[in-house]
């Protein structure tokens, strides 16, 4: 009998390595669009609204701001979301980056948490 593989989905808060006490490393907000898994790193829109980092963008979207806790499909409509925005160390391999991330913005999105307190491992 031959053996079959399982690929899961993110779980809810599986990029965390530590956070503050009580909700402290945590942020509510909406999620402007897109179906979207815990550990995705994300900006803020115009609107103040979160997005899926864009490197490539020159409307604030490309500056990281946070990373999404949990699961949130917004993708037809936007949806109240949990973002971890300070205080706290994520790992490096769960988080989520846009398909086109080249290294350079990767790098530089990382360094836009950290200077938040978003410490990536």
């Amino acid at each position: 009998m031959g053996s079959k593989t399982f690929t899961e989905g993110r779980h809810t808060g599986e990029h965390i390595v530590s956070e503050a006490s009580g909700a402290r490393s945590r942020e509510q907000g909406t999620l402007a669009a897109g179906s979207l898994v815990a550990g995705t790193v994300l900006a803020l829109n115009g609107a103040g609204n979160y997005v899926q980092l864009a490197p490539d963008a020159t409307d604030g979207a490309e500056t990281a701001k946070g990373v999404l806790y949990a699961n949130v499909d917004a993708s037809e409509a936007p949806k109240p979301c949990v973002v971890h925005v300070r205080a706290c160390e994520v790992h490096g391999v769960a988080l989520t980056w846009p398909d086109a991330a080249t290294e350079g913005q990767i790098t530089a999105a990382t360094n836009d948490l950290v200077s938040q307190g978003v410490i990536v491992r």
